[in-house]
Order: structure tokens, then C-alpha cells, then sequence
């Protein structure tokens, strides 16, 4: 199945497209961010806008732009460009509002994400648009981030993400991959408090001193591809459910 990519339709076809099947659209949200010395700041970015696609491709989806820029203060004073909340917010109700307010109207919206940062703002977006929703009872709007659909644990510029972008970039320097915070061996107490600071504003380079959380050395394309499909494949059957 062709990938419905908004980059590719035109506004005749787009308006026919929409009318015949009120097709499922892909609204992908990164962040702009320090990952360590060996991937790009547009990594986030990156990897949901590949899921998005692949998703997009197996389902007969509609996939719209990525919003590459995240709530990302928690990376000060490494590198980041962040917006604040409220900010997000109202980007993703404003385009929300036109998809759903179109005169054909879509089927649904999957708001789907690349950056833990974003989480409480998306949380706070599905909580309000519960209400938003009231006008248009056949319309669904869900909120996933990718990475609640693969089993290994995540991570940051570690092991994960660096095998991901390994699968689709050719953007990452593997001889400057260094391993970061590793916290297996921690207490369940100290894992507790890590977390939580890691996500304060200026918390993360507090508890992962180089920008890295895992260990990225051993990553490989193959493992990448691995995730990949895993997560493609779980989020095509939480969507189609």
C-alpha cells in the first residue's frame, strides 16, 4: 500500500481523498535535542517520522508534517530548542481543530510521539480534547508514544535510539559513542530519584553527565530494524482495534 504522505497530495486530491475514504491521520511530534556526541539533535524527529511512515504504509494511513520541535528544558545546558507547554498545546489543538472541523472530516487522528518530554503535555491534550470531542461523536483522536510498543527497556542516545537510527540514517558517528548513565544495578529508591530529576528543567545532564542514558556501543542496524518492526507492528494493532 502506497504511503499517504502530505508532502505528495495536492489539494484536489487531498479533498477527494478525504471525502471517499475519511482516512486516519498521523500527526508525528519530536523534539529538537542534544543526543550525545554520536546522533543528531534532530533524532527524536527522526525516528517518529520513520515509524509514522511505516505506519502509515501498513495501515493506509494519511501522514502530515512532524512537528520537530518538543519540550526539551530538561536537557539545559546541553543543546535544545524547547517549547513551553501551553505552547504545544495549542499548536497541536489548533491543527487538531482544522482536521476535524474540515468539511469532509477525517475518521480519526493519532497523535503519535518521539520525546518523553512531550508526555505531560500530550496527557494534558487527551484530557481536554475529551471535551473538544463532544462535537464530533464519530471522530477518534488517540495519543501514543512509540515507545510503549517494544519490550526492551528505552532509553536516551543508548542502546535503543542509537540501534534505530542506525536502521535509517546514515547520520551516526559510532566512534564517538560513549556509554552514559546506566542504572540496572541502582536501587529501586535512587532509580526513583533519577528519574524524576532527569525530567526538571536542567535535570538531565545532572544525572547523565555526557548526554547519554544506556550504553550505545554495542547498537546495531540489525537490532534497529528489529525494533522497528516490533513497534510498527503492535501500534497497527492498537490501531486497528
Amino acid at each position: 500500500m502506497k504511503v499517504m504522505d502530505a508532502n505528495e497530495l495536492y489539494d484536489p486530491e487531498f479533498r477527494k481523498l478525504i471525502k471517499s475514504k475519511k482516512p486516519t491521520v498521523i500527526i508525528p511530534v519530536g523534539s529538537l535535542e542534544q543526543h550525545g556526541a554520536h546522533l543528531p539533535i534532530t533524532t527524536d524527529s527522526d525516528i517518529v517520522t520513520e515509524i509514522a511512515s511505516r505506519l502509515a504504509k501498513k495501515c493506509g494511513f494519511i501522514v502530515l508534517p512532524t512537528i520537530s520541535y518538543g519540550i526539551s528544558e530538561e536537557h539545559d545546558p546541553f543543546f535544545n530548542i524547547s517549547l513551553d507547554k501551553q505552547t504545544l498545546l495549542k499548536i497541536l489543538k489548533n491543527i487538531d481543530s482544522s482536521l476535524f472541523k474540515n468539511k469532509y472530516h477525517m475518521k480519526s487522528i493519532i497523535i503519535l510521539n518521539g520525546h518523553h518530554g512531550n508526555v505531560g503535555a500530550l496527557k494534558s491534550a487527551e484530557r481536554d480534547e475529551t471535551k473538544f470531542l463532544r462535537d464530533f461523536p464519530q471522530r477518534k483522536l488517540r495519543f501514543y508514544s512509540y515507545w510503549h510498543f517494544m519490550k526492551h527497556e528505552f532509553d536516551h542516545a543508548g542502546f535503543v535510539e542509537t540501534s534505530l537510527m542506525l536502521a535509517i540514517s546514515d547520520k551516526v558517528k559510532m566512534k564517538k559513542a560513549k556509554k552514559g548513565l546506566i542504572t540496572k544495578d541502582l536501587s529501586e529508591k535512587e532509580r526513583k530519584r533519577i528519574n524524576k530529576l532527569s525530567t526538571e528543567p536542567g535535570g538531565f545532564p545532572k544525572v547523565a553527565k555526557n548526554g547519554v542514558w544506556g550504553d550505545p556501543t554495542g547498537a546495531t542496524k540489525k537490532d534497529g530494524e528489529k525494533f522497528l518492526a516490533e513497534i510498527v507492528r503492535n501500534l497497527a494493532k492498537e490501531c486497528q482495534s
